[in-house]
């Protein structure tokens, strides 16, 4: 028999509220704990603090010479282009607008774990497969990418921005940097090759000297090359304490630079930046159609000499009929806002028309 007098029904309670998992303190601790930069369409504010303030957010890369690529390399609809370096896709969005409709972008990178990233990124733009495919390669793989697509006569512009992408350089794990605790890796494909603590642990000293002033025109070479070359160091701090620690009294700003040259010329050793960029160079025209424009970002001196002097020869040679004169830097607005595009330098050159 039923109850003639029921109690009246509890109130629902509200529901359970859960915190988004967060770091402890004030300031985020650990590259993985930075999850509002790292989710920049959740938190558009933030990220806008971040960049306000002349900072790259965490984990993201803001692309460098972005209109005075596009004014170099006037893409146009229904036009083909390669962008070698595509690291967080930032150039490749802005040119892939511009080639709509018809045209095509092919992305290239040789890292394994930003690649699937920064694809997914430009699918959640609406670059389907028919606009947009990405490789795992660098760029000195242009020529079997290309012929792959089926455009083994090339196409119509090619970007190359050879500087790190920001996520590498922001992540502890990657090596890249001294700014937080890492192991020693540097590598872009941390799946091939040695990393850079193997690499100092094997190295003589002459060897090591010629490293730093080839790759990083490091003024003080041959001391580094005495405290650092034969030795372990397991971790990013441990290498630059001795970087510090060899440098003894020397200003702070001095010290600061050397650490960067330091790990500079030990990526580009790591990585063999300079033989895949001469692989690349020498390739180029090749990959280039009839009127092709190609614009390269580089970094410092080692690579803009390989640069300017590839350009000038095909210059000569007839490859190419027009070449940047003089490099373009970023603007002072630019580098306010972006410090990290400082050492940018842009060159270009344009390809023959048809006869």
């Amino acid at each position: 028999m039923s109850d003639s007098n029921p109690e009246p029904d509890s109130p629902a309670l509200p529901p359970v509220h859960k915190r988004r998992p967060r770091y402890s303190g004030k300031n985020p601790r650990r590259f993985e704990e930075k999850y509002k930069e790292r989710t920049p369409e959740k938190y558009p504010e933030t990220v806008a603090k971040v960049i306000a303030s002349g900072k790259t957010p965490a984990g993201s890369h803001r692309p460098i010479m972005v209109s005075e690529i596009l004014e170099v390399l006037r893409p146009q609809p229904g036009e083909i282009a390669a962008d070698c370096t595509l690291g967080y896709g930032g150039h490749a969005r802005e040119i892939l607008a511009r080639l709509q409709p018809g045209g095509r972008l092919i992305g290239l990178d040789a890292d394994p774990l930003e690649l699937p990233r920064t694809e997914a990124r430009m699918r959640s733009l609406g670059f389907g497969p028919e606009m947009f495919t990405a490789h795992r390669s660098n760029f000195a793989g242009l020529p079997k990418v290309l012929a792959a697509e089926g455009f083994p006569g090339g196409v119509d512009l090619i970007l190359a921005d050879l500087g790190v992408s920001s996520m590498q350089l922001d992540d502890p794990a990657r090596g890249f940097s001294v700014k937080a605790e890492g192991l020693l890796d540097m590598r872009m494909n941390p799946q091939r090759g040695q990393p850079a603590s193997a690499l100092l642990e094997k190295i003589g000293r002459e060897e090591l000297a010629a490293l730093l002033t080839e790759n990083a025109d490091e003024p003080h070479a041959e001391t580094l090359s005495r405290a650092l070359a034969g030795r372990s160091f397991p971790t990013t701090l441990a290498l630059g304490a001795a970087i510090r620690n060899a440098l003894g009294e020397r200003q702070e700003e001095q010290v600061t630079l050397s650490i960067r040259r330091v790990f500079q010329a030990l990526r580009i050793a790591v990585n063999e930046e300079f033989t895949a960029l001469e692989t690349f160079l020498r390739n180029l025209p090749a990959c280039l159609r009839a009127g092709g424009r190609v614009a390269i970002l580089t970094f410092h001196s080692g690579e803009d000499r390989r640069v300017k002097k590839a350009f000038e020869a095909g210059l000569r040679d007839g490859v190419y009929t027009e070449i940047a004169r003089e490099v373009q830097r970023p603007s002072p607005e630019e580098r306010h806002a972006n410090p990290r595009s400082t050492p940018a330098k842009l060159r270009w050159a344009v390809c023959p028309l048809d006869s």
